[in-house]
């Protein structure tokens, strides 16, 4: 049965039935944490009702974020790409744009196209070694939790440099939690069930499972793992499904575009995104949830209000 863990300022916590029982516990990073799975585990009798906590990332800082580019066939499709076509890839987040799951997103002054991706976060529980090959049965051996991600994106910034770190790793570009569920062996065969949702002021943007997956999280860490090792702590966004703002512009538009000049084309296109209504605008309320049809894994819900700088 999976583990709901919450932290706090003062510390760690373990929900259950709406309280929250404290870890007697002298972790401060996620990682000690699960080093002590044994108080994790023991928490206290009393308990306090969850929404009287103000909760931070369940994930602590430093620590390495990675993230994997088009892994949903619905968002290849978005995105003008042959979901049967597109390869394993990853870009890197810094971990200083990780924030809470109720913390405001705040959009730089420069930034214009504001976008969200809500992610399913694998958060490691066991160092991940270079060459390291990963099956569906030795995944809950590295793997120890999950986490509901907003994978939040300046996509001025992103396509206008080809600069993927900078436009995702702005202060608050990254929300994580309000939980991070610890899941036992035999939960990890449910992962296919996981509902991603995301809205917008209660209009629904995204809804897919993570069987619209295009890489599972094996296959995705395995490919990691060619060149890039992880430790205890360290979190891998698996990609999000179709519903973003950004899409790719129909095959006629974008022939016209690749006669232009670049700074003309580019232009021309932001000017056209800037009139999109779904890019994210002072005042917003992005909820974002993860869970199972019948709630037996439930990752909670995030809700951000976006400010403007």
């Amino acid at each position: 049965m999976s583990v709901n863990v919450l932290r706090t300022e003062q510390g760690w916590w373990v929900e259950r039935d709406g309280l929250a029982h404290a870890v007697d516990t002298a972790a401060r990073t996620t990682a000690e944490l699960l080093a002590d799975r044994a108080a994790v585990l023991a928490p206290a009798e009393e308990g306090v009702p969850v929404e009287e906590l103000e909760l931070r990332s369940p994930v602590t800082t430093p620590c390495r974020v990675v993230a994997q580019m088009v892994n949903y066939r619905s968002h290849a499709q978005d995105s003008g790409f042959d979901p049967g076509r597109v390869p394993i890839t990853f870009f890197r987040k810094a971990s200083g744009s990780v924030a809470g799951p109720y913390d405001p997103i705040v959009k730089p002054r420069h930034v214009r196209l504001l976008d969200y991706e809500i992610e399913l976060g694998l958060v490691m529980g066991a160092e991940l070694p270079v060459g390291t090959s990963v099956t569906e049965a030795s995944l809950p051996g590295y793997v120890a939790g999950l986490v509901v991600a907003n994978d939040v994106s300046a996509r001025d910034v992103q396509l206008a440099k080809g600069q993927f770190y900078e436009s995702k790793s702005y202060p608050t570009f990254t929300p994580l939690g309000p939980r991070l569920v610890l899941l036992d062996r035999e939960e990890f065969g449910r992962l296919v069930d996981l509902r991603l949702r995301l809205s917008v002021n209660q209009v629904p943007r995204q809804d897919r499972t993570v069987a619209d997956m295009i890489a599972r999280p094996a296959a995705a860490l395995t490919e990691l793992a060619r060149f890039q090792a992880l430790s205890p702590g360290d979190v891998l966004l698996t990609g999000t499904p179709g519903g973003t703002a950004l899409k790719a512009p129909p095959a006629v538009v974008e022939r016209i575009g690749a006669l232009l000049p670049p700074e003309l084309k580019w232009k021309i296109f932001f000017d056209r995104q800037a009139r999109v209504p779904a890019y994210l605008r002072a005042g917003d309320v992005v909820s974002a949830r993860i869970s199972t049809g019948d709630g037996a894994i439930d990752l909670g819900c995030q809700r951000t209000l976006v400010e403007y700088a």
